[in-house]
Order: structure tokens, then C-alpha cells, then sequence
């Protein structure tokens, strides 16, 4: 499978586009539950298809992987009579583009592999359906431009919605019908059963851009199960500091709140990046906070502009302080910055285990595994 994967590498954008044109040409019915814009959608399947087989040896990790999968399908309307369908017909591509590689083992390992992962994700599927609904309709009952072309977007569910701090939720939009967009709700679940969400408008970002300037209250999105495990351990006295840069200060804060919450024993260091003084999204909020408890500190560094005392781009500025060797860390932003920081806390000591990230583009594909490599987060 291995092998195969990489034949077809150099030219896996072409399989992708084939395995989809084949998949609609033979079975129509299906191209109703993807959304009219499919590059997204056919980047997904590669990064889905590398993970797999990058998975391939790590029985416990594929089926945790392949169950998220299932479950994050539910809200697509993905029935058990699609998975043969699409077997096929990734069958077929794969052969198609793996050339002389492909000889029989190959497409019997394949064959088997694709079988082991459609019956944990129907399985899975069946297992979540038991306790939950696959989609909620949440109603937008508030929505603040925060600038920078970031809103604070307030929605109620039609259920209750449950979700833990630090965790993130799948959107679906009215204006773009099946396009989901990721996002982290931004505090600790509320009696009421409201839920804020943090959204910057993406340059041609489609999706972002129509809930920053165009969302209002009345209207309706529909929500997916929250996924993630970039959650609080509430057994855990382990001093805890945590990154945020952009709009991923939304779970960061919400991870904050809950250990207010908790009767935190334990000591919260928290480190905001920007570009600029004015792009420290939150930062006054996060500082507020730090004002209630005594436990929180609050730091701040911004990377293009010159100010005394927080001049740096927030990596460095982490790795002027610490130690954090004995800390558990949470880190939330862009990618180039949670990369970075991921590098000063390896090298200050912290083993891999303890440092806790969540992509956002695609959580059920990319999430995995943070202990042992970085994803990547592309907000749109």
C-alpha cells in the first residue's frame, strides 16, 4: 500500500480528479452530498488516503482515526451503500495511476485494507447515531465585528450541544451548502446552550467571509459533532501554559475558563502573538481574566512592530521564559507559529505527549496523533 502511495504521490492531484469523475459518472446519486466546489474536498481524500496508510502498522491509532472518520461522515447524509461505491472506484484510480506497481497483492492489499477501514467507520457511524443527532440547527442569535475582520458569532442550538473546552465544531453555512468550516467554540459549555464562536474573514474565503459580513441573527447554520483532544486533564496538577495567535485564542480561552472552573490547583501561563499591537485579538479580555485569578498570566509579543518589551514573534518570546519542561502545553493559531512554538518547548524539555495542538480545516483527517507530528491549518 505503501509503495503504491508513493508512485502515485507526483501525481496525485490528476488521481484525485479522476477518482472523483468516475465516482459521479457511475453512481450520480452521490454528488449530491459534496459541495459544488471540489478542490477542497479532492485535497481531503489525499490527505485522508496518506494517513491511512500511514496508519497501516498502528492498529489501535487506525481505528481510532477511521472512527472519527464515520462519525464526521454522518453529517454528510454517507449511507453504507456509498462505501462499496467508493471503493471502486478508488480502486480503479489508484490502479489507473500506480501503473506497474500495481500488480495483484497490491490491489488485494488494498481491497482488504479499504474493507477493515469501511466497516469501522459504518460501525462507528452506527455506534454515534445511538446517542446523538448527526447535525444540529443552531440559529444565530448574536453577531459582533471585533476588527480585522474577525467577528464574534453567537449561535443556540436547536439541542442540547455537547462539547468540551477546547474542543472544535464542524459549520455549515446557508450560503455555501456543503462546504463545512471548522471552528473552536470560544468558552466553556453555557447553561443556556449558546455557543460563540471566533471567525476571521479569510482572503477569498467563501465560507469565513459570508459569517463575518453577511451572517445575522435569524439566520440558520447547521453544526456537526465537536471533535478533539486538546482538552484539560481535570485529574492533572501539572502547571500548564498555553499559545494563541489569531483567532486561535477561542479555545485557549475557553480552556481558561474551564480552569476557573475546576478550582484550578495549578499555575496557566498564557502567550499572545500577533503581527502588530492592534492584531492581539483578545489579548484585553485574557488580561481581564488574569485580574480575577491569581494563577493566570498573561504575555504578549508581537513580530512586526517595534514596542518595547514585546517586540519578538511569539516563539521567541516563549522561549525567553519557562522553564516549561515540567508543564503541559496548548497551542492554537497558525501553522508556521504553532510549529515554531512546538520546537521551543520540545527543546525547553516537554515530551511530545504533553503538548497539545488541533488542526482546523480538516479535524477528523488531520487530527491524530499530535504526539507525533505537526499538521497542518488552513482556516478555509
Amino acid at each position: 500500500m505503501r509503495a503504491s502511495v508513493s508512485v502515485v504521490a507526483p501525481v496525485a492531484g490528476e488521481m484525485t480528479v479522476y477518482f472523483y469523475a468516475i465516482l459521479f459518472a457511475r453512481y450520480p446519486q452521490v454528488r449530491a452530498l459534496f459541495p459544488e466546489n471540489m478542490d477542497t474536498q479532492r485535497d481531503r481524500l489525499l490527505r485522508g488516503l496518506l494517513r491511512i496508510v500511514d496508519l497501516v502498522d498502528d492498529p489501535d491509532n487506525l481505528i481510532r482515526f477511521c472512527s472519527r472518520l464515520g462519525q464526521d461522515h454522518r453529517k454528510f447524509g454517507a449511507l453504507h451503500g456509498h462505501y462499496p461505491a467508493v471503493g471502486e472506484c478508488l480502486l480503479d484510480a489508484l490502479a489507473r495511476y500506480a501503473g506497474e506497481v500495481w500488480s495483484p497483492e497490491v490491489a488485494a492489499a488494498w481491497t482488504h485494507g479499504y474493507g477493515i477501514v469501511a466497516q469501522v467507520m459504518m460501525h462507528a457511524a452506527d455506534e454515534d447515531a445511538r446517542t446523538r443527532p448527526a447535525v444540529w440547527q443552531a440559529e444565530v442569535v448574536g453577531h459582533v465585528h471585533r476588527g480585522h475582520g474577525i467577528a464574534e458569532i453567537t449561535v443556540r442550538p436547536d439541542a442540547p450541544y455537547p462539547y468540551t473546552a477546547g474542543q472544535y465544531a464542524s459549520m455549515e453555512t446557508p450560503w455555501r451548502p456543503r462546504a463545512w468550516r471548522y471552528y473552536s467554540p470560544a468558552h466553556a459549555p453555557r447553561p443556556d446552550n449558546t455557543v460563540t464562536f471566533h471567525v476571521r474573514a479569510v482572503t477569498r474565503g467563501q465560507v469565513s467571509r459570508a459569517l463575518v459580513y453577511n451572517a445575522r441573527p435569524g439566520d440558520v447554520v447547521r453544526l456537526g459533532p465537536t471533535q478533539g483532544d486538546m482538552t484539560l486533564d481535570p485529574s492533572s496538577d501539572r502547571n500548564v501554559v498555553c499559545v494563541a495567535g489569531g483567532t486561535g485564542m477561542a479555545p485557549i480561552r475557553a480552556l481558561v475558563e474551564q480552569a476557573a472552573r475546576n478550582g484550578i490547583q495549578r499555575y496557566v501561563d498564557v502567550f499572545v502573538g500577533a503581527r502588530t499591537a492592534e492584531e492581539l485579538y483578545g489579548l484585553d479580555d485574557m488580561l481581564r481574566m488574569s485580574q480575577r485569578h491569581h494563577w493566570l498570566s498573561v504575555r504578549a509579543a508581537v513580530s512586526h512592530e517595534r514596542i518595547a518589551g514585546l517586540e519578538g514573534s511569539l516563539p521567541q518570546v516563549l522561549g525567553e521564559f519557562g522553564p516549561w519542561y515540567q508543564h503541559e502545553a496548548f497551542l492554537s493559531g497558525p501553522v508556521d507559529m504553532v510549529t515554531q512554538a512546538v520546537s521551543t518547548l520540545a527543546r525547553q524539555g516537554i515530551p511530545q505527549d504533553r503538548i497539545h495542538f488541533d488542526p482546523f480545516d480538516v479535524p477528523a483527517l488531520e487530527a491524530a496523533l499530535q504526539s507525533r507530528r505537526t499538521s497542518d491549518q488552513d482556516p478555509e
